[in-house]
């Protein structure tokens, strides 16, 4: 790995991967397949070289956003079946045939596309979190429509849905209505002469309901290190079983002595009390990093110290207080995501501080920062 040239760069630990892959896995038995959800540039994690190594792990499928995703992989050379989990427009339905590359319908129109271009596709079915597919009571007109325009057995992959609120113990109730909904409309779908691939659970529902693992199983979050919700990590069984894959480093562009009283960031944002040693470092809300950590509320890791981000997060800049770390130097490291020296910053640490979630930490990483799988 060399960064030598790099103003900031990202690292994947793929043996912290391979630990979850494999804790997943095991997990769900080998009868159940495995998607790996890599939409939204896996996550933030490199869509290519993460599909890459999940295809030598041996994945069953993997989960896109679009079929501009999916055509990537192709291109990259994945070989493993392709789900596109988002809208398809009519025009691409001939495009997915052509690359064995499977699609979402969850209308009445979609029907229509994918018998006229032969698409492979997943019959989605919205069993109570009202975003994309048929409501239950729409399943017989569904099949109604597949016989009229002779949909193959082949062409109909899957039945899928997907759980509101897994993780969250308030909706237990809720969620198994959901999973009650989803066999019931696999029940019609069977009578109807058709076997495919059922799937409902992510990572949090495939932890907390083996009853819904049915065919296959969809983890996305779990596989990058990280919980869908934090209640889930607390659990004894599980604590410490997923390793985050993703460390984020910058480093430090110049520092200056500045005086107390003095002021730092756009609207003087930060007043300083004492005497103190800042550090420029060349990342800003445009690489990702949040600009809710103004103000003194974001951390930073150098020479394994964590250090408060001062004034206003810029678009290519942040301030950084190096008092506390007077053997760094310009040029030192700084960890904005990640562990060492036993000082760790989390996604979630930082989801915190935004009022967000750790997924919209690390999927709103800058695609153009240089990744590394070491």
């Amino acid at each position: 790995m060399n960064t030598k040239g790099l103003r900031t760069w990202v690292l994947i630990n793929t043996a912290h991967l391979r630990n979850n892959y494999r804790f997943f896995r095991g997990f769900i038995g080998p009868k159940c397949r495995l998607m790996a959800i890599v939409k939204s540039n896996a996550y933030g994690h490199g869509i290519v070289d993460f599909s890459q190594e999940m295809q030598r792990l041996g994945v069953d499928w993997l989960g896109v956003d679009s079929i501009i995703e999916a055509l990537r992989l192709r291109r990259e050379g994945i070989r493993k079946p392709i789900l596109v989990l988002g809208h398809t427009l009519p025009e691409n339905f001939t495009r997915a045939k052509r690359a064995r590359i499977s699609l979402t319908i969850s209308t009445f129109e979609g029907i229509a596309y994918a018998a006229r271009r032969g698409a492979r596709f997943h019959l989605k079915v919205d069993t109570g979190m009202h975003r994309q597919g048929f409501q239950l009571r729409e399943i017989p007109a569904v099949l109604a429509q597949m016989k009229k325009h002779r949909i193959r057995t082949s062409q109909f992959e899957g039945l899928y849905s997907h759980l509101a609120a897994p993780a969250n113990k308030k909706f237990t109730r809720e969620t198994k209505a959901q999973i009650a909904a989803f066999k019931k409309a696999a029940i019609l779908v069977r009578k109807a002469g058709f076997e495919p691939l059922r799937h409902i659970t992510a990572t949090g529902g495939t932890l907390l309901y083996p009853e819904a693992r049915f065919d296959m199983v969809r983890i996305g979050i779990g596989l990058y290190g990280m919980w869908p919700a934090g209640n889930l990590a607390l659990y004894p069984k599980w604590r410490n079983r997923l390793k985050p894959i993703l460390s984020w480093k910058t480093r430090v562009g110049e520092i200056k002595e500045v005086s107390k009283n003095d002021s730092v960031g756009y609207d003087f944002t930060h007043r300083l009390k004492r005497n103190a040693r800042i550090a420029i470092c060349p990342i800003g809300y445009w690489h990702g990093l949040p600009r809710a950590l103004s103000g003194g509320k974001g951390r930073a890791i150098v020479l394994g110290h964590k250090v408060p981000i001062l004034g206003r997060v810029s678009m290519d800049m942040v301030v950084i207080d190096l008092t506390g770390v007077p053997r760094a130097e310009s040029g030192a490291e700084v960890m904005l995501i990640g562990e060492g020296d036993g000082v760790a910053i989390r996604a979630e640490d930082i989801a915190k501080i935004a009022d967000t979630t750790n997924y919209e930490i690390v999927t709103r990483l800058n695609p153009l920062m240089k990744k590394f799988y070491v």
